[in-house]
């Protein structure tokens, strides 16, 4: 019997961590399973699709950049919670032979912000810098955990097109992401009650990129620090805030907790998790 494979694609794909992350889930399992890099450019996309979807081992992809949107219109039935996102980044190959796109990006986001989200909030904000592919996930969620979002971008207008599909309820907030460089003497209320979150959800600070200018002062006091980069595993926007006294959530986080719930569609069982420390480890090295 054919060992059972799943692939990450994207373009560029060598940076993936993504194949580290589920052969140590196999390994620590025994599983008899195979999960590979495959460069698709988007150009090959469709043919990338039609040769595995005929192979009799390959079980799924996990979709990274440039593709979490063009996928969509070539795969058989979509998700709900991707539809309306309107990102895919895992397909999986249902047993009739057809494939199912779903995004785990949102799921991945909010997990370890759980113990968080299980008090009740009197006010939760969330304030969201960037609005690249990975932001249209963050929005969806938080907007559906009762949030209050405020959408930084380099174009407000994107932004506020984002919040207009995404999170069309409530009163929600765009501006441009340079309004948290300078500094503010706002002074901000009895957060006594209150989530606030702030999150990195674009490129700025990763390795090679320039970093992210925000000012500390935009931040309620007790305001979590979220940064989606995963390279470094520490940004100096995590760096910055924890001295500050802040608590911060890495990307390495959100990168585990979306690739388990792809882990469990793929292989049929959820990962093991217990070994979270040492795989953080093995991901920082």
């Amino acid at each position: 019997m054919t060992a059972p494979l799943a692939h990450v694609i994207g373009d560029p794909i060598a940076q993936s961590k993504s194949p580290a992350i589920h052969r140590f889930w196999l390994e620590k399992l025994g599983l008899d399973g195979e999960y590979d890099r495959h460069l698709v450019t988007a150009e090959g996309l469709a043919d990338y699709l039609a040769e595995f979807r005929e192979h009799p081992g390959w079980i799924g992809c996990n979709v990274t950049m440039p593709h979490k949107q063009a996928i969509m219109p070539l795969l058989d039935t979509l998700d709900p919670l991707a539809a309306q996102i309107g990102a895919v980044n895992t397909v999986v190959k249902l047993a009739d032979g057809s494939l199912a796109g779903f995004n785990t990006d949102a799921g991945g986001f909010l997990e370890p912000l759980t113990n968080a989200l299980a008090n009740r909030h009197l006010f939760r904000m969330a304030r969201i810098l960037g609005t690249g592919g990975a932001a249209r996930a963050i929005i969806a969620a938080l907007a559906q955990q009762g949030f209050t979002l405020v959408v930084a971008g380099r174009d407000p207008a994107k932004a506020r097109a984002l919040l207009d599909e995404l999170a069309p309820k409530g009163e929600h907030h765009a501006i441009a992401l340079d309004h948290f460089a300078d500094s503010t003497d706002f002074a901000f209320d009895d957060r006594e009650g209150c989530f606030d979150l702030v999150v990195n959800a674009s490129p700025l600070g990763m390795r090679g990129n320039p970093p992210l200018a925000f000012d500390l002062t935009h931040a309620p006091p007790g305001s979590i620090f979220y940064d989606i980069v995963t390279s470094p595993a520490d940004t100096p926007l995590l760096i910055e805030a924890r001295e500050a006294g802040h608590e911060t959530v890495g990307g390495l986080a959100m990168l585990i907790g979306q690739a388990a719930i792809a882990f469990e569609k793929f292989y049929g069982c959820p990962p093991p998790r217990e070994h979270d420390a040492e795989l953080m480890e093995l991901l920082t090295q």
